[in-house]
């Protein structure tokens, strides 16, 4: 009950901070972490086509990700578990270099900025990884490498529950978002280097 539980909560928020892109299309885009960004930089062409790839596939990787843990996916629509796991490797490899550009250009200067595109270049490559593992037919090392590849995408979310809780403590949102750009994915793969560690079947960490 309790794995149960925690599974549905996963799905939820995965869902919801995947939805969230859409925010930027209905409201003034002056807000959020957007707030923080020069005059400039909004109007920079380039920033502003990496910031949409980025978000717009990324929350298309988060909303799809989570449904290939699923057993009883894999069990009983393997065609559409390929499907969906071929839009999610495409999604995640544009918006993870997107990821990486715009990361130049985060708030807080080199610190942030290193913490950004490290977790680009992660997801990218496990991602990556992962799918050439299935090309050559190697289930375990593609279910662990999608573990790790999830673990960076899930970054999106527990970016949006440590930075309110970093802004209040520290009083300062400049401050709390150096440490977010570490804290929201590095504790991510921990806990996916303790989970694969754990298992040789991946169907086990959602069961």
């Amino acid at each position: 009950m309790v794995k149960k539980g925690l599974w549905i909560l996963f799905a939820t928020f995965a869902l919801l901070i995947g939805l969230y892109p859409m925010i930027y299309f209905l409201m003034d885009r002056k807000f959020g972490l957007l707030n923080s960004k020069s005059v400039e930089l909004l109007a920079n062409t380039f920033w502003n086509i990496g910031f949409y790839m980025h978000i717009i596939f990324g929350g298309i990787a988060l909303l799809i990700g989570w449904t290939q843990f699923s057993p009883k996916m894999r069990n009983r629509r393997m065609a559409l578990h390929r499907k969906l796991g071929k839009v999610y490797v495409v999604a995640v490899l544009l918006s993870a270099l997107a990821g990486i550009y715009i990361g130049f250009f985060a708030t807080g200067g080199w610190i942030s900025s290193t913490g950004f595109i490290c977790l680009g270049i992660i997801w990218f490559y496990t991602t990556l990884k992962a799918y050439l593992y299935i090309k050559r037919g190697a289930v375990e090392q593609h279910q662990k490498m999608m573990v790790y590849s999830y673990a960076a995408c899930f970054a999106a979310v527990t970016l949006r529950i440590w930075l309110p809780i970093l802004t209040m403590v520290y009083g300062d949102f400049s401050k709390a978002y150096l440490v977010v750009a570490w804290l929201c994915w590095i504790p991510n793969l921990i806990v996916a280097y303790l989970l694969t560690r754990k298992t040789t079947n991946i169907d086990s960490v959602v069961h």
